[in-house]
């Protein structure tokens, strides 16, 4: 499977010709769904769904699909059955992958903003997708994490911890786009003392077998 991240928390997955593509919000790209076969949204925030590119690629191509929660679901109803709402616990085969879904809440920004639904994506048994989230996949074996490392909600510990107690065989960064260049590699930095060789960050456009 071949993974190219667009931006931010977004990422294009291809397999035999099929691609979905994983929340793709206002910091992913010009066209970040162009060419997907499906759509994955983790929840509602903007950088995690553009509404306007989602719905626009869903009226321009009657075979994409969309999957999330209901609370997104909710805002594509004119779509019929092309949109599905999915929840924890929930498994599906959207473009040819298989896919479980875990999780059900965003992290907690602060105590007086309400939390809003979250999910989270097991792709193919190997790809896991944690949307604004630090839930752990009870059940998966994770190869692939996609890992937050910036973000109102979160603090570095959070993030080594969360990498730690997944074991995956290599975390990606995403949730990049709030930290400018100096802030990446003070992120990059500690993760390569505290994760090792199992820690990357892929420039936006640039790809990896997974």
């Amino acid at each position: 499977m071949r993974m190219t991240k667009l931006g931010h928390s977004c990422v294009r997955l291809e397999r035999d010709g099929q691609q979905i593509v994983i929340d793709p919000g206002v910091w992913s790209g010009a066209d970040p769904v162009d060419g997907a076969n499906a759509v994955l949204v983790t929840h509602e925030h903007a950088d995690h769904i553009d509404t306007g590119k989602v719905r626009a690629a869903l009226e321009r191509d009657p075979a994409l699909e969309l999957w999330t929660n209901a609370a997104v679901a909710a805002q594509f109803d004119s779509f019929g059955g092309r949109v599905h709402a999915v929840g924890e616990g929930d498994a599906f085969t959207a473009a040819g992958f298989d896919v479980r879904v875990h999780g059900r809440d965003h992290a907690v920004i602060f105590p007086e903003m309400p939390v809003i639904p979250n999910i989270c994506f097991a792709v193919d048994g190997t790809v896991f997708h944690p949307g604004d989230s630090f839930t752990v996949p009870v059940g998966e074996d994770v190869d692939t994490l996609l890992l937050p490392i910036s973000a109102p909600w979160l603090k570095a510990a959070e993030v080594f911890d969360y990498a730690r107690t997944v074991k995956p065989r290599m975390s990606y960064a995403i949730h990049d786009e709030v930290l400018n260049a100096n802030g990446i590699g003070l992120i990059g930095g500690l993760a390569s003392r505290l994760l090792g060789e199992s820690y990357t960050r892929l420039e936006p456009g640039s790809a990896v077998e997974v």
